[in-house]
């Protein structure tokens, strides 16, 4: 029985170091945000989609979407954030969904659904258990400052649209506390993965 797990975080909580953690143990991760990226790839049906909706000033000369400017637009309004939602989700979904199937396929025992807005687009039942990365939020603010160059304001934009991590909290299955050392997140990481391997 292969054990499908939703692995989700807050922007900055350190999801990406768990996801390589669990990647380096040989385990599949199917990524949202690597198909979202290929879901608005020039051709695509939803970056027609996408260039419909906000027009092409949202484009890199080469074409492309340009994110950081689509990322600006839709992070100050909701109406264009949910719109934008329902054009990319569902393509995200549909090829997750496929991707999770042949690993079920294959027999993995255990297969990684990596979702940073898993409970906000209420997909938990795509998965059998959640994993969610916590820290606190003035370590994700932190972060995103000297990440992404944001000042305190724009870090606390991005931060704000999506649930808060204490409000995740109570939702998830498991809690890994990111907030100390890398060693420390491993430890508890596998602390997790070995009590539901052993239900």
């Amino acid at each position: 029985m292969t054990l499908v797990i939703g692995l989700t975080g807050g922007i900055a909580s350190g999801k990406s170091t768990v996801s390589n953690m669990l990647k380096d143990r040989g385990i599949t991760v199917i990524d949202a945000d690597v198909e979202a990226r290929l879901a608005v790839e020039k051709g695509e049906e939803a970056y027609k989609a996408i260039v419909h909706h906000f027009g092409s000033e949202i484009l890199l000369p080469d074409g492309s979407i340009n994110r950081s400017k689509l990322g600006a637009i839709i992070f100050s309004d909701q109406r264009k954030r949910k719109v934008l939602n329902d054009i990319v989700h569902p393509v995200v979904r549909k090829k997750m969904l496929q991707k999770k199937e042949q690993s079920i396929q294959q027999g993995e025992s255990i297969v990684i659904l990596d979702i940073p807005l898993l409970f906000e687009s209420g997909l938990t039942n795509l998965v059998d258990k959640t994993i969610l990365v916590y820290v606190d939020e003035e370590k994700q603010i932190e972060r995103l400052m000297n990440r992404n160059h944001f000042s305190k304001e724009e870090a606390l934009a991005r931060i704000h649209s999506q649930f808060s991590l204490k409000e995740k909290r109570t939702l998830a299955d498991a809690v890994i506390d990111n907030n100390g050392s890398v060693e420390n997140t491993n430890l508890q990481l596998l602390r997790i993965l070995n009590g539901w391997k052993e239900l």
